[in-house]
Formats: C-alpha cells, structure tokens, sequence
C-alpha cells in the first residue's frame, strides 16, 4: 500500500488550517508536486487507486495518474474516510492560532481538539475503518481470483515497486513464503492528507506493531507528512485471511521525487 498527501495548496504555504470546510485547490507548486510523484511511480503497476474526495487530493491523484504507464484510465474510488481530519472552528485560521487555542487549554498540537474538531481517537478509527474495508476487498477479489496462483501477476506488481521503492531483502522473503498467498495479490495507491496519514502511521505501529525501518526516528514516525511524501507499507495475511495482517513499511515520507520542485527561484 502506497500513501501519498496532496500536493501543495497556497493555504499549505502560508499556514492556514484547511482540515475538511476549507477545499482549497492546489497551488502551480502543488500540481508540480503532483506531476514530479506521478514521473516517479509512472512504471509501477497499481491494481487499486482511492483518493480523498476533497478537491486538493482529486487533484494530486489526476496529476500522478495521468503520467502512469499502466494506470492512467484506472477509476478512482473516491471516499469520504480518506479526508483530513476535521479542525472545527480553527479550520480557515492560521496554524499559530491553533497552537495559542491548546496553549490556551494547557494542552499541545496535535492532541489539543479544537470546538467541533475531530479527536485523535476518532481520526484513529476513521483509519482503521478504512484499512479494515480495504483489508476485506483485497481477500475478497483474491479469493474469487484464484488465478493469481497460476498466472503469478503479483511477480509483475512486486517488480514495479522493487524498482524505485528499497524493499530489501525481508520484503522478498516475506513475498517468498508459505503465507498461502505468492507474491502480491494487490497493489494499493492511496492520495489522502498529512494529518491523516500521521494517524495511519500510529496505528500501524501501536495496533499493528509495523516493523519500520531502523534508520527511521520517533519524530519523523509522528511528524506531518509532507505534501506528496511517499509511504508504503508491505502487508502480509494468513492463509485463509484471518486475523490482522502482518505489516511491514519500506519508507515514509520519501521526497527524492520532489528534487527540485519545491525550490523557488
């Protein structure tokens, strides 16, 4: 599964909270942002793109589409679950207003929820909702496609992410093994938002227990992820789809795409 947020939008760059109420499009960086992620992942073969239905995401998952080799008529799933979490009244106020609101309440970012914000718990399970949607299709569509088995798609799905993304050699045992399932029997692209994705991280590693590479730090674990940061984790079931996936994550927030991009003149 790869997540991507949304590119840059101009309230990105000048630090306004935009959470849901504020659909603000991308900025010219931002649809830059957008084009240089879709160069980027233009060879690897997804089998399933969701997106945010906010109008910074259906953007930024136009703008990689549209430079895929392989996906770029694909239809996107649109859903509601993907959105940013919801701010409440600090939503279109600057982020400093934000923080003055928690200091204010004897609390800190990000755990401080705003008046008719959204809490962390609750953004936690919106995730986990979906993760657990996205779990069940992927078993169901892996079950009624016993041809995976026979015609082993998943060793051209696993050769597109192996090239540009540094899955290492647990990663191909883990394809290797006895789990009932050779290969990847799907790959995932999912276009959705910072804060968002920093509440999937958590609960990849506390509910989880991901195994996350060693070089990574606490603080980039639990920091916003940056517009268009790529994530992507490896997902492995039991045979027969019981119980909760092991996970593993290759990368998080990887920017090499954006060299460049990000730079004004």
């Amino acid at each position: 599964m790869s997540s991507v947020p949304h590119g840059e939008t101009r309230l990105n760059k000048e630090k306004i909270i935009q959470g849901q109420g504020i659909d603000e499009p991308l900025s010219e960086t931002g649809f830059k942002q957008a084009a240089a992620a879709g160069i980027f992942l233009k060879d690897v073969k997804f089998t399933h793109v969701f997106s945010s239905d906010l109008t910074r995401t259906k953007q930024t998952v136009h703008g990689i589409l549209e430079k895929s080799k392989f996906c770029k008529d694909m239809t996107v799933k649109y859903d509601s679950r993907l959105r940013e979490r919801k701010y409440g009244v600090a939503e279109g106020r600057p982020l400093s207003e934000l923080r003055a609101m928690a200091k204010a309440a004897g609390e800190e970012c990000p755990a401080f929820t705003p008046p008719g914000g959204e809490t962390l718990d609750q953004l936690k399970r919106r995730g986990k909702d979906f993760f657990e949607f996205l779990c069940q299709l992927i078993l169901k569509e892996a079950g009624q496609n016993e041809q995976f088995s026979q015609e082993a798609p998943s060793s051209c799905l696993e050769s597109s992410l192996a090239e540009i993304f540094p899955l290492g050699k647990n990663c191909a045992s883990t394809f290797n093994s006895d789990s009932g399932t050779p290969g990847l029997a799907a790959s995932v692209l999912v276009v959705s938002h910072g804060a968002y994705i920093r509440s999937l991280l958590d609960y990849f590693l506390t509910d989880l227990k991901c195994s996350f590479p060693a070089t990574l730090s606490r603080s980039e674990l639990t920091s916003v992820s940056p517009n268009t940061g790529m994530t992507v984790f490896i997902l492995n079931f039991e045979k027969g789809g019981k119980g909760r996936p092991t996970a593993q994550c290759v990368c998080v927030n990887l920017q090499g795409h954006l060299a460049g991009v990000n730079k004004t003149p």
